[in-house]
């Protein structure tokens, strides 16, 4: 018996589901005509979705800079993440600066790291090779062995830095691919003697190509040793205040970076004399917490769009629902015909929600692949991948079903109450 059940079901299932396919056949422009404010508002909201997530995810590839197990500390703020706000800038400007002694106390005390790096860098600078200069855009920093691989921009050709090269100042340098493409095209750079700023160096290295396609200049700077970088640009900024390093750390294997963070903090607040009312006299940042300032910078615009599509829809359902509820009337006596049949008033109704829901998620998959187009419209003018945000896919289609059970309803209660011989008296 309840075999024979579960079976009659599935054909009413079926048979409404082929039944609401042949009705959106046979009345092609009420159907097209519906299905333009689904569209709209479904593609509205995933051509944003798509475009924010192609920027999204570029970013957060070039936003990831250091390693997963490496974070950066510095005195000012850095890439939009202040990790304590309750400090203004001119307060920050009087906080004294970070040096190499704090290095070395971080490379001393603390166990959870095993790379600790200083960086200063200087911009708009151009290199030359004998008669062949760089247009002054480029990038010079200072830094020490730990660079290439807290940063994950590794040396291609010859060698990197050298705690000698720290050391003793050395004047040697480890250029960026452009650099060494645009200077050295058809020779071998290493060995070759640069100058950077008008000061000579000779090139011991290469880095590997690493291209941004937001215009991030990670093949257009030099690495020099800090002690050289000092010597030439000086220890105090243009304002005559004591230059305040970038110091990257990376965890040892095996260590969570919060653990290494919290560790490292511990350190330098006791190297800074803090107590521990005292609030950090410096800053902290990882890739995670960049990406994290860029994914809150963006969530406005996504919710704008999530609501103005929504409300799109929402006028898209009202529609569909005056027009099923034409489509009623229309099928008066159709109706009345299969009531005089023997048709129940669940099929009855089961029919007119199918044909509803349907429709809906015609027009929903239509949306849905317009917004990716129109989304990734963006990358045929940048150099950024292609992506395709499939889980606002799927929300995008469910919230078009729940439109259509939702608006058509109405109608079809509206069709199944109808009066069989009602129904079939109708003109």
């Amino acid at each position: 018996m309840d075999a024979d059940a579960d079976a009659g079901e599935f054909m009413t299932w079926t048979e409404s589901f082929k039944m609401a396919i042949a009705a959106i056949g046979a009345h092609k422009l009420r159907s097209i005509l519906t299905l333009v404010g689904i569209v709209a508002g479904v593609a509205a909201i995933i051509s944003v979705m798509t475009g924010v997530s192609v920027i999204q995810s570029q970013m957060e590839e070039e936003l990831s800079v250091l390693s997963n197990r490496t974070f950066q500390i510095m005195k000012f703020p850095m890439g939009g993440f202040n990790n304590n706000r309750n400090v203004n800038f001119r307060e920050i400007q009087r906080w004294p600066p970070l040096t190499m002694e704090h290095v070395y106390a971080l490379r001393e005390r603390v166990e959870s790291v095993d790379l600790v790096g200083a960086e200063l860098w200087h911009y708009n600078t151009k290199v030359s090779y004998r008669d062949q200069t760089t247009e002054p855009r480029l990038m010079v920093c200072g830094g020490t062995p730990e660079y290439p691989e807290n940063n994950t921009h590794y040396v291609e050709l010859g060698r990197n830095l050298t705690e000698e090269d720290v050391e003793i100042g050395r004047h040697v340098a480890v250029i960026g691919h452009g650099i060494a493409q645009e200077l050295f095209p058809f020779i071998d750079p290493i060995g070759k003697t640069v100058k950077v700023d008008g000061h000579k160096f000779v090139v011991q290295g290469v880095f590997t190509e690493k291209t941004s396609a937001t215009g991030g200049q990670f093949d257009s700077y030099v690495l020099i040793p800090i002690t050289a970088w000092t010597e030439i640009y000086g220890t105090r900024d243009g304002g005559g205040q004591p230059r305040s390093i970038f110091i990257t750390v990376r965890a040892k294997a095996g260590y969570p970076l919060e653990e290494a963070l919290e560790e490292s903090r511990s350190v330098l607040r006791a190297a800074r004399g803090l107590t521990p009312r005292d609030d950090d006299t410096f800053h902290w940042f990882t890739s995670d917490s960049q990406i994290r300032a860029f994914n809150e910078a963006t969530a406005g615009l996504k919710t704008a769009a999530f609501v103005l599509g929504i409300v799109a829809l929402v006028v898209a359902g009202i529609g569909i629902m005056n027009i099923m509820l034409v489509s009623v009337t229309e099928r008066t006596r159709e109706i009345g015909i299969r009531k005089a049949l023997g048709a129940k008033r669940p099929a009855i109704l089961l029919q007119f929600l199918m044909e509803a829901v349907v429709l809906c998620n015609i027009g929903g998959v239509i949306g849905v692949l317009i917004g990716f187009g129109l989304g990734n419209i963006v990358t045929f003018f940048t150099g950024f991948a292609v992506h395709v945000p499939v889980e606002w896919a799927v929300r995008g289609v469910i919230f078009c079903s729940v439109v259509g059970l939702v608006f058509g309803m109405w109608p079809a209660i509206r069709a199944s109450k109808l009066a069989p011989i009602e129904a079939l008296r109708y003109e």
